[in-house]
This record gives structure tokens, C-alpha cells and sequence, in this order.
């Protein structure tokens, strides 16, 4: 089963791969969309043969890690909040979490680490083609919603981001409640035994371990709970989605 997991893993990534024009610009062309979502519906498709709810992905011995995992998208966001936060150590930093929440607060990495600690040696998929193994450090993302308690009416968690793109334009990403249950959704504050490098997303990042690597938001400011993305940005639930990517991105 496991082998079959990487063939269809491998098909997925290399018809998305020929199909997109890689993580940092998306084609404007009028046929991308169309491409797009028949790039998505394969990837439902496989993801459903093999990957029921509860299945975790594929996890890696240390000695299996990566020489160099590779910093892409923003590598240094350039907004004054992120600045001063980062000439500071991030001593200041504190992930907010509001929304369909009962308990909405703010958190420091210390206080995000005393309500647990996970560590993975995961692969990270790109759908430029590329791939690297890297052990991550962080907070299950289910112990801060334990802590927050969403409402009956929140159904997908949406991460926003420090780093501003096209037209002023901040990151943002989300995923649903179940994804973000999972045990290997981890908010990572560490990789390979250090802390977390500017490049890839400190001090705060994302990592969803079963989908493709623009879900992973780096350098999150804010964690919102909420029942649709109506009000959020273009209404599809992420920055690449509001330019052409579906939503869904498993693998």
C-alpha cells in the first residue's frame, strides 16, 4: 500500500507539475483555472483511493533529512510589524486567535510549546517539482483549538500572514477542522533541531504534512476561526486560490 502511496503521490506532483508554473506566479493565461481544477480533481481523486481521514503521511529517520531545505515564496517579509518583531528575537511576538473561537486570545511560542510538543521528519512537496525531508519542531494545532474552543459554526481555520505580496496583497492560507485536528498539523517553531530560519516562515509556520507545500503559511500573524471565506480576501481561501489554485491540495 505504501508503494502504491508514492506512485500515485509521484503521478499527482508530476502532472501538477507540468501543468503549473510553479509556487511564486501562476500563468494569467484564460485556460489556467480550467487547468488548474482538472490538476485538483485528480489530485481528489488519488488522495481518496488511498488516504481515508485518519491516515498520517509518511514520516522519516533523521538520517533520511535533507542537506539544505530550501527557503522559497517570501523569504523576508519587509512590513515594519514583521521588522521590529525580528529585531527584537521575536520576544514580542504573539500569535493572535480570534474568530467563531469562545475564548479568544494571544499566545508567546513558550506558552504555545506548554500546551504540547510534536516532533516529525516529514517531506515537503512543492508543485515546482521539487521535494526535501526536514524534521520540524512545534504545537499541535488541535491542542491551541482545544484551548480556544471554536463555535458550532466555525468550520475552517484561516492563517494570516506578515508577508505582503501583489498589490499590497498579506498571505493568507486556511485548511478545514478536520485537517487541522490531525496529529501531524503542527504549528513549527523549529527545523532540524534549530530554531525556526527567517526563510523558512520564523517565527511561526505552518505545517499541514498531507497536502502540497503552498498550504504550509509561513510567518503567521493571526489564526482566525470562521464558518466561510466570504469576507477574506477574494472569498477562495487563500492567496494562491484567489489566483487560480483550488483550495484542496492534499497528496
Amino acid at each position: 500500500m505504501s508503494d502504491r502511496r508514492d506512485f500515485l503521490r509521484q503521478a499527482v506532483l508530476s502532472a501538477m507539475g507540468v501543468l503549473l508554473v510553479g509556487c511564486d506566479r501562476i500563468s494569467d493565461s484564460d485556460t489556467g483555472p480550467r487547468i488548474l481544477e482538472s490538476a485538483e480533481g485528480l489530485t481528489r481523486r488519488a488522495q481518496g483511493l488511498v488516504s481515508p481521514a485518519s491516515r498520517l503521511a509518511r514520516e522519516f529517520s533523521v538520517s533520511d533529512i535533507s542537506p539544505v531545505f530550501k527557503a522559497n515564496g517570501t523569504t523576508m517579509p519587509t512590513t515594519e510589524p514583521y521588522l521590529a518583531l525580528m529585531r527584537d528575537g521575536f520576544r514580542n511576538y504573539r500569535l493572535k486567535v480570534d474568530g467563531l473561537v469562545r475564548r479568544p486570545g494571544a499566545w508567546s511560542c513558550d506558552e504555545l510549546r506548554a500546551l504540547g510538543e510534536r516532533t516529525q521528519i516529514t517531506r515537503h512537496d512543492c508543485v515546482e517539482g521539487w521535494s526535501a525531508i526536514g524534521q520540524w519542531t512545534g504545537t499541535p494545532l488541535a491542542a491551541l483549538l482545544a484551548a480556544v474552543e471554536p463555535t458550532v459554526s466555525a468550520k475552517y481555520v484561516v492563517f494570516h500572514c506578515f508577508d505582503q505580496w501583489d498589490d499590497e496583497v498579506f498571505y493568507y492560507e486556511s485548511i478545514d477542522l478536520e485537517e487541522a485536528r490531525h496529529p501531524q498539523t503542527i504549528l513549527a517553531y523549529a527545523l532540524n533541531g534549530e530554531t525556526l530560519p527567517v526563510g523558512n516562515g520564523a517565527p511561526l509556520r505552518l505545517r499541514v504534512e498531507r497536502q502540497l507545500g503552498y498550504k504550509h503559511a509561513k510567518y503567521i500573524e493571526r489564526i482566525e476561526l470562521v464558518e466561510n471565506f466570504e469576507d477574506i480576501g477574494d472569498g477562495n481561501g487563500g492567496y494562491w486560490e484567489d489566483n487560480g489554485y483550488e483550495w484542496y491540495a492534499g497528496i
